[in-house]
C-alpha cells in the first residue's frame, strides 16, 4: 500500500557519459520510490543521449542536458562535434543549477560522480546545502581499483568535498560484498555517513511486454550500453562457428551505443549462425533476462543486479580498462560462487568460450551458491527517504506552530 507524502520532491543527477548504467540505476530507484509514496515527485537530470527511449512511471520525469561522451582512453568530448567541451560543460552546469532552483527539491541524489562531471554539480550542491536540502551521494559497490580511484579523487580534493557537502553516502551493495572506498584514506566523519543499502533488486514491469520476449530456451548475451561490447559478441559468435556441437539458442543484444560499423559487422556475422538472433536494443531488458536460461555479460552493475534478482546462471567476461570495476566485481562474485568468469584473454579462445557456453544452462543459479545476496537496496532506500521526509514534515509543523 503506497503511503501519501504531501508534495515531496527528489532531484536526481546522472552524468551518463558512457553506457546506460547510471540512468538505469536512477530510474530503478525513482520507480520504487513513487510506488511506495503517492505524493512524491522525482526529476532525473541525465546526460544520456537516449534518456527518452525508456518509459517513466507517473511522477517520474527527466531533464536532458547536453551529452558528453567518454572515449575509450577515459577522456571526454562533446557529442555535438561543433561545440567544444568547455561550452558544453558550461551549458550543463547552468542547466543543473537552474533545474534545482526551479524544482526546489527536498532531497538531491547524485549518482557516482561526487562533484559531477568535471565538477559541474558543485555549485548546485552549495546552493542546495544552504537552503537545507538533504544531499545524498550514491556509489556503486565497486568504483574502481583503489590506486586509480585514489589518484583521481586526490587530484580534485574529492574526499574532503564529499565530507563537506553530503549528508549521507549510499553504497549500492551489502557491506560483506565489497567496500567501494577500500584502500583509500577515508575520514572517520565520512565513514559515519556511509550506509551500505544492499543491491538494487529488479522486477519485470507490469503490463509492459518486450517485443523481443521469447518462450523458448535461450542464452541472453548482453553488453549493456554496448559502447565497448563488440569483443564479447565476436567471442560468442566465434565459439558457435568453431564448435558444431554448440546448438544452444542465443539472443544477442548489441546495445544502443555500439558504433554503427561494429553493429553492422556483428549483425551480418550473426545472420550466418542459425542458433543466434541479434537485436540492437530493448528498453525492457529485465523481461529478456527473466526469460533466459542463462546470461552472458560483461558484468556492469545493473546487469549484475538483474542476474541476482532473477536468479540466473551467468558467465561474466568483464571489461578490464579504463576502469577495473567490472573485473573486481566479477572476481568477487566468482569467489562467492555466484557466477562463472572468463578473462578477455580466455574468452577470445573459441574452444574455451564454447565449453563455458555449453556448461552455462546446467549451472546452479546464484541462490544455490550458499551466499546471502542481500537484494534489499530499494526497500532500504524507501524506508530511509520516508523517515527523512516525515522528519522534515514534523520539523516544518513545529516551526509553523511557533
Amino acid at each position: 500500500m503506497a503511503r501519501r507524502l504531501e508534495d515531496a520532491r527528489i532531484l536526481m543527477y546522472s552524468h551518463d557519459t558512457f553506457g546506460l548504467g547510471h540512468l538505469r540505476r536512477c530510474r530503478a530507484i525513482a520507480h520504487a520510490l513513487v510506488e511506495d509514496y503517492r505524493g512524491l515527485n522525482i526529476l532525473i537530470i541525465s546526460g544520456a543521449t537516449i534518456a527518452g527511449a525508456f518509459d517513466y512511471r507517473a511522477r517520474v520525469d527527466f531533464v536532458k542536458i547536453p551529452s558528453v561522451i567518454k572515449l575509450r582512453n577515459g577522456e571526454y568530448t562533446s557529442l555535438a562535434s561543433h561545440i567544444d567541451l568547455h561550452e558544453t560543460l558550461k551549458m550543463r552546469e547552468s542547466s543543473i543549477r537552474h533545474t534545482a532552483e526551479t524544482f526546489q527539491p527536498d532531497i538531491f541524489i547524485v549518482d557516482k560522480e561526487p562533484m559531477g562531471l568535471k565538477g559541474e554539480v558543485e555549485d548546485t550542491l552549495a546552493y542546495l546545502k544552504a537552503r537545507g536540502t538533504v544531499l545524498v551521494l550514491g556509489l556503486r559497490e565497486i568504483m574502481d581499483a583503489p590506486h586509480l580511484l585514489d589518484a583521481e579523487w586526490k587530484r580534485n580534493g574529492i574526499m574532503q568535498k564529499i565530507d563537506q557537502y553530503y549528508d549521507s553516502v549510499w553504497v549500492y551493495g551489502p557491506p560483506d560484498f565489497y567496500d567501494p572506498l577500500i584502500g583509500l584514506d577515508v575520514p572517520a566523519s565520512l565513514r559515519r555517513k556511509m550506509d551500505f543499502v544492499g543491491f538494487l533488486q529488479r522486477s519485470v514491469s507490469k503490463g509492459k511486454t518486450s517485443i523481443n520476449a521469447r518462450k523458448d530456451n535461450y542464452l541472453l548475451v548482453t553488453t549493456g550500453g554496448g559502447g565497448d561490447g563488440s569483443d564479447l559478441v565476436h567471442d560468442v559468435m566465434n565459439a558457435y562457428e568453431a564448435d558444431p556441437t554448440l546448438t544452444q539458442k542465443a539472443l544477442v543484444v548489441l546495445g544502443p551505443y555500439m558504433p554503427a560499423a561494429e553493429r553492422a559487422k556483428l549483425v551480418q556475422k550473426g545472420e550466418a549462425i542459425p542458433y543466434i538472433e541479434v537485436i540492437e536494443f530493448d528498453n525492457h531488458m529485465e523481461e529478456l533476462i527473466d526469460g533466459a536460461t542463462g546470461v552472458v555479460a560483461m558484468g556492469g552493475y545493473n546487469t549484475y543486479c538483474e542476474i541476482l534478482s532473477f536468479d540466473k546462471p551467468a558467465l561474466i567476461v568483464p571489461r578490464v580498462k579504463p576502469r577495473q570495476e567490472q573485473l573486481l566485481r566479477a572476481k568477487r562474485a566468482s569467489e562467492l560462487g555466484l557466477v562463472d568468469m572468463l578473462l578477455p584473454e580466455q574468452s577470445v579462445d573459441p574452444t574455451i568460450m564454447a565449453e563455458a557456453l555449453k556448461r552455462l544452462p546446467s549451472r546452479l543459479p546464484p541462490s544455490k551458491s550458499g551466499s546471502n545476496m542481500h537484494l534489499e537496496g530499494l526497500d532500504h532506500i524507501s524506508q530511509t527517504v520516508g523517515r527523512w521526509i516525515d522528519g522534515r514534515a514534523s520539523h516544518l509543523a513545529l516551526v509553523g506552530a511557533e
